[in-house]
């Protein structure tokens, strides 16, 4: 289970990146539970029978529908046998989970755990590390909304144990990071946070890196000791949260050299503000001469709508190679080959979008997109490139528009889900598998440039280079920038790949893994479906 407290913190962050999957322990008795109930080994009655019948029914009206809650009286063994009848019904590897008696759990949350499979991929991580509840009313508010408490400054945890290694990704603009008395930039590493050493093994002192770093609200005041890149001194700073916007496009810039003009667009957050910034971007990489190349850079884009995955993706490649094709299809379990089980609507290829869609998203509704037509794109990718962005890649792999991949291994996560509430809580249990135009989806350990020295998913054409805290994003000078526009001129990739040496790019941090990871909220690092 993932909690809504904060995005990711670091004490939480270090147990999701050790272990996913782990089997549920029985609790006999229990207040709901009915141990020696009617339950049969592989005997499912409709979810239906059992849904809103709830231990503790909600009263009044739901946020999210309008309605008055369904919820009626009834017992956590009611709520584990709808979890167990939904599960069998729409979770893509149903035919994997163990089947285990309701009645022996006392904890809805306790036995959604068990619902999944305990297989693991190629690489030995396990298939399913995205199954996850969240507070139906903490969902609901974190998805009406682009916005949540913080500093403008996106931390990259490149580790998480110690020695820790907490460095600035990037800014957001107007935000409290920006602020002359504060003044951070990529590339500032952490020292301190409220008077704790980042390397702290303390609980007060990890719950301080973790409120710090990770307010909960907007208004929190807290201190950091920060090192600037170059500088060989550390500096005191103090920053009180406040509700940010992201800005999800950013640095678009047109790059000219010797051998033609390259587009670069910084692509953060599948968020419903990025329509018009994604359509101002493409019309002005288009200005003048337009480019030769084009680099999206989504190394610290999780996901979110889907939607802007395909119009992004149109406008990358163009009509002509996108007419009549699919950019996905959304497969679920054997069970339902040609309806949803969810919507109960018949299966439909997402096709490329060619027109702005209209609400939720920002641009004017039914506008022609503007077209790169390119048949090549460099992306950019790191460990925080999942979902819709790697939606981005495999469907334009899918119409044949070549994908050069410069950074390293994304995180492998074809998969969707319906966000599914009964009694308060909100489950998120793999349902769908998003294929390209080939039918091809299975890059569950994500897809890795050619020269990876460690476990690769999907392999494409590109290099590995670690990242590169020392230089600014869409800076020519920045490895992974740099890396890609000597790739498009050599077909070469720079002699020392990302993961050697265990240090960090240019700026001699030391670190335990090969890049870091951005944390966003659940939001932005998920697929996102339209109804």
């Amino acid at each position: 289970m993932i909690t809504p407290v904060r995005n990711l913190p670091i004490a939480i962050l270090t147990v999701l990146m050790v272990a996913c999957g782990d089997d549920p322990t029985p609790v006999p008795g229990g207040s709901g539970g009915t141990a020696g109930s009617d339950w049969q080994r592989d005997v499912f009655e409709p979810a239906a029978t059992s849904q809103a019948l709830c231990e503790s029914p909600r009263s009044g009206i739901n946020p999210a529908t309008n309605q008055p809650y369904p919820d009626v009286q009834g017992t956590t063994t009611d709520e584990n046998n709808f979890l167990r009848s939904y599960s069998n019904d729409t979770y893509l590897w149903y035919d994997e989970i163990i089947d285990q008696d309701p009645g022996l759990f006392d904890s809805p949350i306790l036995y959604f755990d068990g619902l999944r499979t305990n297989a693991v991929t190629p690489s030995g991580e396990p298939k399913d590390r995205f199954h996850f509840t969240f507070d139906s009313d903490a969902w609901f508010s974190l998805s009406q909304s682009g916005a949540a408490a913080g500093y403008g400054a996106a931390w990259a945890l490149i580790s998480v144990s110690p020695p820790r290694e907490v460095l600035v990704a990037y800014i957001e603009p107007d935000s409290p990071a920006t602020d002359p008395q504060v003044d951070l930039a990529r590339g500032a590493r952490i020292v301190a946070v409220d008077g704790f050493d980042i390397d702290t093994t303390t609980q007060d002192g990890i719950a301080a890196l973790d409120a710090g770093l990770f307010p909960s609200a907007a208004g929190e005041t807290h201190s950091f000791t920060v090192q600037d890149v170059g500088s060989q001194n550390s500096r005191s700073i103090t920053m009180t949260s406040a509700v940010i916007e992201s800005e999800p496009v950013k640095n678009v810039r047109v790059l000219d050299t010797p051998t033609g003009r390259v587009g670069y667009v910084l692509f953060n957050d599948h968020i419903a503000t990025a329509e018009l910034a994604l359509v101002n971007a493409v019309n002005q990489l288009n200005a003048g001469d337009g480019i030769d190349d084009f680099v999206l850079d989504i190394r610290y884009n999780g996901g979110g709508f889907l939607a802007l995955a395909s119009e992004l993706a149109y406008m990358i490649a163009g009509p002509a190679a996108t007419a009549g094709r699919t950019f996905e299809l959304a497969q679920f379990n054997d069970k339902h080959p040609v309806t949803d089980p969810v919507t109960g609507q018949a299966i439909s290829p997402t096709p490329f979008f060619d027109t702005t869609l209209g609400p939720p998203f920002n641009a004017p509704p039914d506008q022609p997109l503007p077209t790169l037509d390119l048949p090549r794109v460099f992306v950019i990718t790191s460990p925080s490139t999942c979902s819709a962005s790697e939606a981005v890649m495999n469907s334009l792999r899918g119409i044949d528009v070549e994908v050069i991949q410069i950074g390293s291994t994304t995180c492998g996560k074809p998969y969707g889900f319906y966000p599914t509430d009964n009694c308060g809580t909100t489950y998120f249990t793999i349902q769908l598998r998003g294929v390209n135009d080939k039918d091809f989806g299975d890059y569950i350990d994500g897809f890795s440039p050619a020269n990876t020295q460690t476990a690769a998913g999907v392999v494409l054409p590109g290099c590995s280079v670690a990242d590169d805290f020392t230089a600014g994003l869409g800076d020519p000078n920045e490895d992974r920038l740099a890396a890609a526009l000597t790739y498009r001129d050599t077909q070469t990739c720079p002699a020392t790949p990302e993961g050697a040496g265990g240090v960090l790019s240019k700026s001699s941090a030391q670190r335990n893994a090969a890049d870091g990871i951005v944390p966003k909220s659940l939001w932005n690092t998920n697929r996102i479906m339209l109804p």
